[in-house]
């Protein structure tokens, strides 16, 4: 995790409590799942994701698209919901993006997206829930 703080601190005990082995990975070890295993890719309701760990509002449904990446993506999240650090893990250099409120790790986000933002918020499904309207 970052050196951050966030609103939502937990210890590694409380968060395993709460998340699945699979989700604790993800979200608090940095974990990725593997590419198209996401229930989430094939949604398509309206809705709003939420960071499964601390329930954060983090993307509408209506900036979600279909990259073929193999994880749900966005092109923009909802405002103050997430944050960024530089992530020199696996050899190269890319943007993670993190829960704004609580640090839990999400994915990356690529510069390869559709308009209007260009960007591509490539998503673990692992660290959303779904919430339809």
């Amino acid at each position: 995790m970052t050196d951050e703080k966030f609103a939502v601190e937990k210890s590694d005990t409380e968060w395993r409590s709460l998340l699945s082995a699979e989700q604790f990975r993800v979200l608090r070890e940095h974990g990725t799942e593997r590419a198209g295993t996401s229930p989430l890719n094939y949604e398509k309701r309206t809705g709003v994701y939420h960071c499964a760990a601390c329930g954060q509002p983090l993307f509408e449904s209506s900036t979600k698209y279909e990259s073929g990446s193999g994880w749900p993506s966005f092109f923009r999240p909802l405002p103050n919901a997430v944050a960024t650090t530089t992530d020199r893990s696996h050899g190269m250099t890319r943007v993670e993006v993190h829960c704004g409120n609580c640090g839990g790790h999400l994915g990356h986000v690529f510069d390869d997206g559709p308009q209007p933002t260009g960007q591509r918020y490539c998503m673990n499904g692992l660290s959303l829930k779904f919430e339809p309207k």
